[in-house]
């Protein structure tokens, strides 16, 4: 017989894995109340307490986006076509922009009282027309729906294979405003998209979404609901939102723990998920590196942070007397270029290649919590090489000798988010060698930082993929609107003589 949770008691013990215990700590026992929920992580006895209220929020968006999805099956191409031009046009609004940019200094605000980074919380002029470009790259796109991908012809018979939506999308995201358009590419093939959007950005896209996005909706004859913002900014919700299992599909990009719990919700509902939250790129110099080409490809990989930005190097000891130094002139001039000095990590028993001034500097390194005086080089164990380095304005780069090419790419393989690398070397059979060594979902042959689905391929993205936990979603590494369909099967018969 089931029954509902109601109360949890301290100590209480919680089966999970199937042959593994979790006791219920005391703040927990105390907070839960009737009505609330509590998820159990399968794979590490992780207790989540869902509240009620923020449970309700989450299905709620879900009830309105399901809806809201039956609906857009009797709406046009053309009208969908309508929807992003207009929210583009009104993305493009200086009195609609005046209005988010206001919610967005009162979100940037509170984040620095808090002690939060609001290096990708500020919305500019330039995300605004990257916005507006994405939405019409949208626009123009042809309809997901109804297209034909195969025919089997069989005599009196055939079989199609056609796209058709997918269904409701979830979609959790960092507090990055600009995604807001991104993700609304899920609406051109016909699918309806729930976002969560971390509390540091949430007044900017509650600004968004009430004087741009809804708008665009209505004004196309498009159901209001086909994009629903969850109106909370607990991390709770997102967990609600996850364990739903209307999902057709949840999406997550962020911080990397937080994304591969996110995951682990989603997998336990029965939900398929694309997953974005580790980053970090390598660039490698090997025998036959350019000395320009490799100065060029440091300096243009640290403009900012983000996922594709550089985060660790590799040279080969045949060249680090020669590398070194101008790895080092180009990573003090990308802190020049943001106005900052720079943060060195080098891995235990290669510091030899550093300057001794280099080793003994003082670095100001700004944190989202302020400027700090830290030691301008670092030792760190090989291990480290799988840290991301989440910096502000202070660009932050681990450095590895390594005996060859072979051995730079299997620590790739093992430390690496498996995500970028970059190879500058003159040798085209040192490319193609790297090329099948390296378990890397980007491989390129410059600066990093071109991985990004609407810079290289035109397609506004919901998330770049790496390949460290799978392959199992938009393989190609780049999710983007017109990825998410699924397949229907279709007969037609023509001669009815036809059995088996």
């Amino acid at each position: 017989m089931i029954h509902a949770l109601e109360s949890l008691n301290p100590g209480m013990p919680i089966v999970f894995g199937g042959d593994r215990v979790a006791l219920v700590p005391a703040e927990l026992a105390e907070a839960f109340e009737a009505g609330d929920r509590l998820v159990v992580m399968q794979d590490s006895g992780e207790l989540l307490h869902i509240s009620r209220g923020v449970g309700e929020i989450a299905a709620d968006a879900v009830d309105r986006a399901t809806n809201a999805f039956d609906a857009l099956a009797r709406v046009t191409d053309d009208q969908i076509t309508d929807f992003f031009e207009r929210f583009a046009g009104l993305i493009e609004d200086d009195s609609v922009w005046a209005t988010v940019a206001a919610a967005n200094d009162l979100d940037i605000a509170a984040a620095g009282a808090r002690g939060r980074s609001t290096t990708r919380l500020a919305v500019s002029e330039s995300m605004r027309r990257d916005m507006a470009a994405g939405l019409r790259v949208w626009r123009d796109a042809p309809g997901g729906r109804g297209r034909t991908l195969e025919t089997i012809a069989h005599d009196g018979w055939s079989v199609e294979q056609v796209t058709a939506p997918l269904g409701v999308v979830g979609f959790v995201f960092e507090g990055r405003p600009n995604v807001f358009a991104d993700a609304a590419g899920v609406i051109r093939g016909g699918n309806a998209v729930v976002f969560r959007i971390g509390a540091d950005a949430l007044g900017t896209a509650r600004a968004i979404a009430a004087h741009a996005l809804i708008p665009a909706l209505e004004q196309s004859g498009l159901p209001r609901d086909a994009a629903v913002l969850v109106e909370s900014p607990a991390h709770a919700a997102g967990w609600a939102l996850f364990s739903d299992p209307r999902l057709a599909l949840a999406v997550a990009r962020g911080s990397g723990p937080a994304v591969s719990m996110l995951g682990a919700i989603a997998r336990q509902a029965g939900t398929p998920v694309s997953l974005h939250g580790t980053g970090g790129a390598w660039l490698i110099a090997d025998t036959a590196a350019d000395a320009e080409r490799f100065a060029a490809a440091v300096l243009h990989s640290l403009d900012r942070k983000v996922c594709n930005t550089l985060n660790v190097c590799c040279i080969t000891a045949d060249r680090a007397a020669q590398l070194t130094p101008i790895f080092l002139d180009a990573l003090r001039s990308a802190g020049k270029q943001r106005g900052h000095g720079v943060k060195l990590h080098v891995v235990a028993g290669d510091e030899a290649v550093i300057p001794a001034d280099w080793r003994s500097g003082r670095a100001r390194v700004r944190r989202a919590d302020g400027d700090h005086d830290e030691a301008l080089v670092e030792i760190i164990a090989e291990a480290d090489l799988a840290r991301e380095w989440e910096w502000e304005e202070t660009p932050e780069v681990s450095l590895k000798i390594v005996a060859d090419l072979d051995e730079a790419a299997r620590l790739f393989n093992r430390h690496s988010p498996q995500f970028v690398v970059s190879l500058i070397s003159t040798e085209p059979g040192a490319h193609a060698r790297l090329f099948a060594a390296v378990n890397a979902a980007f491989v390129g042959d410059g600066f990093t930082r071109w991985v990004d689905g609407q810079y290289a391929l035109d397609r506004p993205e919901l998330g770049l993929s790496n390949w460290q936990n799978g392959r199992l979603f938009a393989r190609g590494a780049v999710l983007s609107g017109d990825g998410v369909f699924t397949v229907r099967t279709r007969m037609r018969q023509d001669d009815m003589t036809v059995k088996r």
